[in-house]
């Protein structure tokens, strides 16, 4: 019977990314990535171990997520070597960055409903 989901060995896997994932970023110097608020949402690794999607959200910040998802992209390679050395493994997957805008989706539904509330 095929197997449904991550195993649990990847559902690890991706947390322990996540973690140093939030690291690297919050070290990073490029202005792009400063202010506002940052939010590393989840991280998918296929079951092969060669692509890992790490999912961005990004609010308040001015210029929005393009130039966050810029930044990050232009430091796929640092990010990936660091993912390498500090999770101890011999070889790191590809890095894609992704917008998350769920947060500001259920902000903006949140928005609607206080605003038909108040009517």
């Amino acid at each position: 019977m095929p197997k449904k989901g991550p195993s649990k060995n990847i559902a690890r896997l991706n947390e322990d990314i996540k973690r140093e994932m939030i690291d690297i970023i919050a070290a990073m110097r490029d202005p792009r990535l400063q202010g506002g608020l940052l939010t590393v949402t989840r991280v998918d690794t296929t079951n092969d171990l060669t692509q890992t999607k790490v999912y961005i959200s990004v609010m308040d910040r001015p210029g929005g997520a393009k130039e966050v998802l810029q930044a990050l992209q232009a430091a796929r390679g640092h990010v990936r070597s660091e993912i390498a050395s500090r999770m101890h493994i011999r070889k790191a997957p590809q890095v894609l960055f992704i917008e998350d805008d769920n947060a500001a989706y259920a902000a903006h539904i949140n928005e609607l409903l206080k605003d038909l509330k108040d009517e």
